[in-house]
């Protein structure tokens, strides 16, 4: 069943309109017609069973059959703190993470990042980021399309982050899995939690004593060497097995 996303405006007590480049993707490439069942989310954690009953030019109407209010999401909520890695990886990044589960993803410009954005360069990321995220979270069925926020230096991300319940780090210099063990399993329900990953050159050590005085846990995700686009994923994975019901 082909999945898409509404406004709140344009959901309604029977039926829900499709509107917007959607519009097109239904009729002339997925070539969708009246009768045809989609999945429809609020973008709040409501999933709608449709049926098509009206294509127009403007909009696509479909008529709610079953409303599922607990939806698809974790029962936590996990904010991907991503120092800025090379070439297209923060775009797989985005894709996999969106995948497995994460609720926010935030790009962070760092001391050892390769990557260096200047505000338009920054603003054009962002929006193609976030395309990918929409795309994603279509694919895999999300109740949510998770935000990817503009580029934060390190100390705002940091700043950011002292809304969240559990903080986690990985570095690769930290030892002892009992102690990783031990935060992963503190996560409880409700919680939100954050994953904070270096880029390819890891973490400057006045960066992980910053973090540090802020309140985040560093750990150790084993004992070999994890890329940057494979470490968060990792951690995410367990939290979701953790989680998922």
């Amino acid at each position: 069943m082909y999945h898409f996303f509404a406004q709140h405006e344009n959901i309604h007590q029977e039926y829900i309109d499709i509107v917007g480049s959607d519009v097109n993707h239904l009729k002339n490439v997925l070539r969708l017609t009246v009768g045809d069942n989609i999945l429809i989310s609020s973008g709040d954690n409501v999933d709608y069973t449709c049926c098509i009953s009206q294509i127009d030019n403007d909009y696509v109407r479909a008529d709610i059959i079953q409303t599922d209010c607990v939806g698809r999401e974790l029962p936590v909520k996990v904010y991907l703190f991503q120092g800025l890695p090379k070439s297209d990886k923060m775009e797989l990044i985005i894709q996999k993470m969106t995948e497995l589960g994460a609720y926010e993803i935030v790009p962070v410009s760092m001391k050892r990042c390769v990557v260096k954005l200047d505000n338009k360069k920054s603003k054009s990321k962002v929006e193609r980021w976030n395309t990918i995220s929409q795309s994603a979270a279509k694919q895999s069925k999300r109740s949510i399309i998770p935000v990817v926020t503009d580029v934060m230096t390190f100390k705002d991300a940091v700043q950011y982050a002292k809304k969240l319940d559990v903080k986690l780090l990985p570095y690769e210099c930290a030892q002892g899995m009992d102690y990783t063990r031990q935060m992963v399993e503190s996560v409880k329900e409700g919680q939100s939690v954050g994953i904070f990953i270096g880029p390819e050159g890891g973490f400057d050590l006045e960066e992980l004593s910053y973090a540090e005085s802020a309140g985040w846990n560093v750990i150790t995700l084993g004992k070999r060497i994890l890329r940057t686009e494979t470490a968060g994923m990792m951690l995410m994975s367990v939290l979701m097995y953790n989680f998922e019901k």
